[in-house]
């Protein structure tokens, strides 16, 4: 395993909005061309090493924009998923989406479904996409879901550990990521993953979504190479040196 490459990065995809502004578009174009820059994505991903992917693709404020904006992501959503399925599964891309699921109409939950049955073979990349998700919203549904046991008596409240509580929210079984990157100038992680990116490697680029290539990948993980990974011990521990 090459430790210079993230085995998990997770992004927050900005800047589509404005980068149809600036080219005097409507926003709905800068999402359009925001599913290209997904698309070149995950195949840098499968390229190079990175083993996970997740992107976040509407968070639950999302809602709060206007109906019309929200309809046509929604539509955008949908006929992605369906496009790119037998593609993602042709390069071994397996799907998991993370969310509130009950937001969206039954038919998009439908296409969730299949997508992720169709790709879960995949092994080269497990892609996930958090949709209609908050980072508060996961961490709350866990604490929900283990009170319900204690309550029936299934589970101690001691026994309630930082493993148990990464095993009941939406992420289980994906490890934390190693890199997180928001493009778009923002310097701020907008409630994802709120639990998962403890230790995460933050790296924020002016880049917006639509112009994230492979070049502007290749810095953010030559940026995530030339630190340090410390999880609270020295630097001077993981170097060896013998006089730390």
């Amino acid at each position: 395993m090459n430790h210079n490459i993230p085995q998990h990065v997770a992004i927050v995809m900005d800047g589509n909005g404005r980068w149809a502004k600036s080219r005097l578009m409507p926003r709905p174009f800068g999402h359009k061309k925001g599913v290209e820059s997904v698309r070149r994505a995950v195949k840098f991903c499968v390229n190079n090493g990175v083993r996970y992917l997740t992107i976040f693709a509407f968070s639950s404020e999302n809602w709060k924009r206007p109906k019309k904006e929200v309809s046509l992501l929604m539509s955008l959503l949908m006929k992605t998923l369906k496009k790119e399925a037998l593609e993602l599964q042709e390069q071994g891309v397996s799907v998991q989406i993370i969310g509130n699921r009950l937001g969206f109409s039954q038919d998009l939950q439908d296409t969730f479904d299949t997508i992720e049955q169709q790709t879960k073979e995949g092994s080269r990349l497990h892609l996930s996409i958090a949709a209609n998700y908050g980072g508060r919203w996961d961490i709350t549904q866990a604490c929900q879901q283990l009170a319900k046991q204690v309550k029936e008596g299934g589970l101690e409240p001691e026994a309630i550990t930082e493993k148990v509580i990464a095993n009941t929210i939406t992420s289980k079984g994906v490890p934390d990521p190693d890199l997180f990157i928001r493009t778009g100038g923002e310097v701020r992680i907008s409630n994802f993953l709120m639990w998962q990116l403890a230790y995460t490697e933050l790296y924020f680029c002016d880049t917006l979504w639509p112009d994230f290539d492979d070049k502007a990948f290749s810095l953010a993980l030559q940026s995530y190479a030339d630190r340090q990974r410390r999880f609270g011990k020295t630097g001077d521990q993981l170097t060896g040196d013998s006089n730390a």
